[in-house]
């Protein structure tokens, strides 16, 4: 069994609880997940199975999610989850104050990440320092933010902004949250989070633990295939079976490719199957395709090449 699923996170749980219990579901040990999710979010989270976790770090990069920033208070963790350091009635704030800010964020920016997240400094999560009460000087990050749309606006002595956010991957919310709130002088924090999109997985198409647990018990469950997650990568079919048994055996063939410089495409058998992932790179004045990720196993490429997956 190999292949992703599109799983739409609960609140209150951490992504390694996702992680576990698909594995208990499916009752297989390899499971793994992209891009993490703070416990108080909720949304997408993209999980590989089996060999496809192999595949994770060739997802596409970019994230999406709907946002609530409370402003007039702050929070050791930048959102409602951590202790509250300080509030202030700031009911005179208005949104054409905050849109004149707003542009700041877009871009390639330098973000400090929260002081409780899972990055790592001489080899120690962040979050595990911080509460163990050692300061920690957080290292800046350059992330990338492409679009920032307006939603909604609530106001009142804490006033809230809906923000849909679309940016890179690494890119924190909290931190958005925190720093709009520091430029506005008001002090801002992460009320509530919504991944709607990341690694090419969209929240419109997710499933819940429930849907998910019904599924497998009526034996209606399918995992995503492969090729499916992979789409954003060009493919190239192999001309032969005998490239095909090469190529699966880790050996480089010759190929036809426009692009010829350290590409990655989606490697085909010449009767449809999914192979795995390839390398073009330019070999005594020809482009040859190296291995990267060989999936398919010997039975499938000579016994039944024709199934897809």
């Amino acid at each position: 069994m190999q292949g992703f699923l599109n799983l739409n996170k609960p609140a209150g749980w951490t992504s390694h609880d996702c992680v576990a219990r698909v594995r208990r579901l499916l009752k297989l040990k390899r499971v793994g997940h992209a891009g993490t999710l703070d416990p108080a979010a909720v949304g997408v989270l993209p999980l590989a199975v089996g060999k496809a976790t192999r595949l994770l770090q060739f997802l596409p990069a970019q994230k999406a999610y709907r946002a609530t920033i409370r402003f007039g208070m702050t929070t050791t963790t930048d959102d409602l989850e951590g202790e509250t350091l300080t509030t202030q009635n700031v009911a005179e704030l208005n949104l054409e104050q905050i849109r004149t800010i707003l542009p700041k964020f877009l871009g390639k920016i330098e973000q400090i990440p929260p002081r409780y997240s899972a990055i790592q400094v001489d080899g120690k999560r962040l979050y595990d320092l911080a509460r163990q009460g050692k300061a920690v000087e957080v290292p800046k990050r350059t992330v990338e933010v492409f679009q920032l749309d307006v939603l909604g606006w609530n106001c009142g002595e804490f006033p809230e902004l809906q923000l849909a956010i679309t940016c890179g991957a690494g890119t924190y919310i909290r931190s958005i949250a925190r720093d709009l709130g520091e430029m506005l002088h008001t002090g801002g924090t992460l009320a509530h989070l919504v991944r709607t999109h990341s690694s090419g997985f969209d929240l419109t198409e997710s499933l819940t633990i429930e849907v998910l647990e019904s599924q497998i018990k009526q034996g209606t469950f399918q995992l995503i295939p492969p090729s499916t997650a992979l789409k954003h990568l060009e493919a190239i079919t192999l001309s032969s079976v005998e490239d095909a048994k090469r190529w699966c055996q880790g050996q480089a063939v010759v190929c036809q490719a426009e692009n010829t410089t350290n590409s990655i495409f989606r490697v085909y058998h010449p009767e449809g199957l999914f192979l795995g992932l390839g390398q073009t790179v330019l070999l005594d004045s020809q482009t040859v395709l190296k291995p990267q990720i060989v999936l398919a196993d010997q039975s499938q490429v000579f016994l039944n090449p024709g199934k897809a997956n």
